[in-house]
């Protein structure tokens, strides 16, 4: 096993508040709202009870060539976009091919590919059903598209566990680096899984915020009168290097990735635990990893995705782990300005809490009405300086199935 320190030289993302890293971050720190109501025919037509999601908000298709964009999923071609833009931010490396890996996740996958090449089998018969449709919506898709697109040989994995995918990503991307398997690896997770099945199903299980009278404002963890998560959809990706390589080229290091945990709760398909065991078993572990203690951590990006009970079972975890210091450490619940991206969300929040550290502030947390006694997280509406010297910081993802999984990042 090396000792091979991981540092971060490249981000990339396309959200529902910007089309690349760099708007995203401006607007989360602007307190701006992905989420609005849904223009699609679809949605009268099915009588859907939520009528809003946080949609991608530069649609990908108009930025790939039409020929890459025509044989990819929505949820690869943000990948791809993504991807292009890390790995432009990082200087556009030059590795061995054998040298560089894919570590990519999505909850869901190819979800519009499948079920419009099933409406197309139904209407007009299998001979009109594309050739492609199955390498387009296979969950792997978006891994091998992106190994193909940049010459990745070293490997290109896959990780499909619900929310928690991509943040399970970045993990496996520690172990197989410090493992000497790749000097570069491009680590992240997309979704775009905003269709009528997936709205009506999360709804059905009442899920779903309904406030459809106003979306901007539907997303509010940590308030008294939350009532439900948001879809949202996107990419982001975080270009990763081990120490030795990134200096032998003079390479920009964003933040240093130190540690990752992985767990599982066993307790409920869908539900996780409410005593927080295996959620804060796996901060332990990505402590550990990291080689540093609770008291040395300075700021958290909760996975708080405005469910009534989500929410609680994450601070009872984080109590566990943190004490009453849980209460005064700046969190930041970066789902209310984004929405929820499914098995993209993990990259996602752990490229806010790389730029957190780079920047030295914690992103607010929007529509903050009345707080939860309930979740007592230190939650601001207004940026939080986070301060001078040494920071450290988690990104947690928590997923369906009781998938568990930590990032740790310290400052550069």
């Amino acid at each position: 096993m090396s000792t091979s320190r991981i540092f971060v030289t490249g981000i990339g993302a396309t959200t529902p508040i910007g089309g690349t890293a760099g708007e995203s971050w401006d607007a989360l720190l602007a307190g701006t709202s992905g989420a609005r109501s849904l223009e699609h025919e679809w949605v009268e037509k099915y009588q859907l009870p939520v009528t809003f999601a946080a949609e991608a908000k530069v649609r990908p298709d108009t930025i790939l060539d039409r020929p890459v964009a025509k044989r990819l999923d929505p949820s690869s071609q943000l990948a791809m976009v993504a991807a292009q833009e890390a790995w432009a931010d990082a200087g556009s490396p030059e590795v061995d091919p054998e040298r560089l890996g894919v570590e990519f996740a999505t909850g869901i996958g190819g979800v519009w590919t499948l079920l419009d090449a099933w409406d197309t089998l139904r209407e007009k018969g299998p001979r009109r059903v594309m050739p492609m449709t199955v390498p387009m919506l296979m969950p792997n898709a978006a891994a091998g598209n992106l190994s193909l697109h940049f010459g990745a040989r070293a490997y290109a994995r896959t990780f499909a566990s619900a929310c928690a995918s991509s943040t399970e990503s970045l993990v496996n991307a520690i172990e197989h680096m410090r493992a000497g398997l790749a000097d570069i690896v491009i680590a992240g997770g997309s979704e775009s899984a905003i269709h009528p099945i997936t709205i009506a199903s999360f709804a059905s299980m009442q899920a779903l915020s309904r406030r459809n009278d106003s979306p901007e404002t539907a997303s509010r963890p940590g308030a008294v009168d939350r009532d439900g998560f948001v879809m949202g959809e996107g990419a982001a990706v975080l270009i990763l290097e081990t120490e030795e390589h990134a200096k032998a080229r003079g390479a920009r290091i964003y933040a240093e990735l130190v540690g990752g945990g992985v767990t599982a709760d066993s307790y409920h398909i869908t539900a996780n635990d409410p005593e927080g065991t295996g959620a804060a078993r796996a901060v332990r572990l990505a402590l550990e990893m990291a080689g540093a203690s609770p008291d040395e951590v300075t700021h958290v990006n909760a996975h708080a995705t405005s469910t009534p009970v989500g929410d609680p079972n994450e601070y009872v975890a984080l109590k566990s782990v943190f004490g009453d210091r849980v209460e005064e450490l700046p969190v930041s619940a970066t789902k209310a300005s984004t929405g929820h991206l499914l098995g993209g969300t993990g990259a996602l929040e752990a490229m806010f809490t790389v730029l957190a550290l780079r920047e030295r502030i914690a992103p607010p947390t929007i529509n903050m009405t009345e707080p939860d006694p309930a979740v007592p997280f230190a939650l601001s509406g207004e940026p939080t300086p986070l301060g001078d010297g040494d920071q450290l910081a988690i990104s947690n993802s928590f997923g369906f199935g009781g998938h568990n999984a930590v990032v740790a990042f310290r400052s550069v």
